[in-house]
């Protein structure tokens, strides 16, 4: 028997207008993050928040213990909702999320957050390999534009080829009105 999760990464404050990171489209993302994330609590499924903060010195955004590490309010987890600290791109690295997702006996994952090409893909990739049954909600990920030998490559392109990568041996990638009606 099948048993869902909903895991939420990284939309925090950085990424956010004003924040150290800022994302492309991060509003609208985000506000389909949100719809996702009701749906899941509609649902009583289990909930796991991921948040970021870097262990370096002088850390471009999420310095712990900063406001910009914080999980944005509109995402703010309730209580019951699960909650992992990170220091690093994937999710399951040196963290209890397997542990916690094997405890719950969940076999299917949903991943929404950012940023699509770092974070989300790490965790997809990841979630597959450990044989999970992975959806990525495509429009609740953002992403930033990225300079690659000199070039700027846009944010909506960057998104797109991960998404694109990700669909053909990883995750079902979907939209959030398409995940919503499912």
């Amino acid at each position: 028997m099948s048993k869902s999760a909903l895991i939420v990464i990284d939309v925090q404050n950085d990424y956010f207008p004003g924040g150290k990171w800022e994302l492309h489209n991060i509003e609208a993302s985000a506000a389909n993050a949100k719809h996702v994330l009701e749906h899941a609590r509609s649902k009583n499924e289990t909930i796991i928040h991921v948040h970021h903060e870097f262990q370096i010195d002088n850390p471009p955004f999420f310095a712990p213990g900063s406001h910009g590490a914080e999980i944005h309010p509109t995402m703010t987890p309730k209580d019951g909702e699960l909650t992992v600290l990170k220091h690093h791109v994937n999710a399951f690295r040196e963290t209890n999320l397997k542990e916690l997702l094997d405890e719950h006996g969940i076999t299917d994952v949903t991943i929404i957050g950012d940023m699509s090409h770092m974070c989300i893909d790490a965790a997809a990739r990841a979630a597959a390999d450990f044989g999970y049954n992975v959806t990525v909600v495509e429009d609740a990920c953002s992403s930033r534009d990225l300079e690659f030998n000199g070039e700027t490559i846009d944010a909506d392109n960057i998104h797109k080829a991960y998404m694109s990568a990700l669909s053909f041996a990883y995750a079902n990638i979907t939209k959030t009105e398409e995940f919503l009606q499912a």
